[in-house]
């Protein structure tokens, strides 16, 4: 085989993986449908339910969203600028958006925006569109003053789409209101230092509530990427029943 050709193929190998990589999407049933998870970039994802479309934390450019359908909701946990996006935001259609967030990041979204806005504080929920929302604390520990994420400022969720219960953490350590939630079918948890908790934190914390698939995400730090292989044999080694599922969240690595 000529050079030319063997560089061809190997192009197409190298664009195939990557894209494969960047566009893996994970398939949940349900009583009534279909779950889909579309890992993007560091703390954002989206779900899609039906015809429901939800944007979590949607970050990293409107690129990175145009094969997806303008969201019916975007939920945004923390005011930090890897979760709530305002570039991101504004090149997006959210014409017909519910957003649902906590207090502090509503106040700095535009005007244009706010009655668009269902604030929760920690503990609040509401069903929108035959979903139903629960706002859960997220914070570091120890409780000081300084704190890059105080309690009660930002929210992880908690949703409850047909006969399935997902939690999306947010910017967390391994605080009770995780490790006592119960009946969680699918958990996203974020594990990079020094902002949220180490791999062996969350570990213990999985090990506790006993998700039944746990996916690391929100795993970049200070000092590159935590090892999210490490994790999944720190959960497995205790418990084999919570599968852990690895995905490319930084695809550009």
């Amino acid at each position: 085989m000529k050079l030319k050709g063997i560089l061809t193929i190997t192009f197409i190998f190298t664009v195939s993986f990557i894209w494969s990589q960047k566009n893996e999407i994970d398939e949940f049933k349900t009583q009534n449908g279909i779950i889909k998870v579309h890992p993007i970039l560091h703390g954002s994802l989206v779900l899609t339910y039906n015809n429901t479309t939800i944007y979590v934390d949607p970050y990293g450019g409107a690129d990175l969203y145009k094969s997806f359908k303008s969201p019916d909701i975007v939920l945004i946990t923390d005011i930090h600028g890897d979760h709530l996006d305002h570039k991101t935001l504004d090149a997006i259609d959210t014409s017909n958006t519910i957003f649902i967030t906590p207090k502090e990041v509503a106040s700095k979204l535009p005007k244009s925006l706010i009655s668009k806005v269902e604030v929760l504080k920690n503990g609040q929920g509401i069903h929108r569109l035959n979903i139903f929302f629960k706002a859960i604390a997220m914070y570091n520990l120890p409780e000081i003053e300084n704190s890059k994420h105080p309690k009660g400022r930002g929210n992880g969720y908690v949703l409850s789409i047909d006969d399935k219960q997902l939690y999306i953490s947010g910017d967390t350590e391994d605080i009770p209101e995780m490790r006592t939630l119960q009946h969680i079918d699918i958990a996203f948890i974020c594990m990079n230092l020094p902002y949220t908790m180490d791999i062996n934190q969350a570990a213990s914390a999985v090990l506790e509530f006993q998700p039944k698939v746990v996916y690391p995400y929100h795993y970049r730090g200070t000092d590159g990427l935590s090892d999210i292989a490490e994790f999944k044999k720190l959960v497995n080694s205790k418990n084999k029943n919570i599968e852990v599922r690895l995905r490319n969240w930084y695809p550009k690595n």
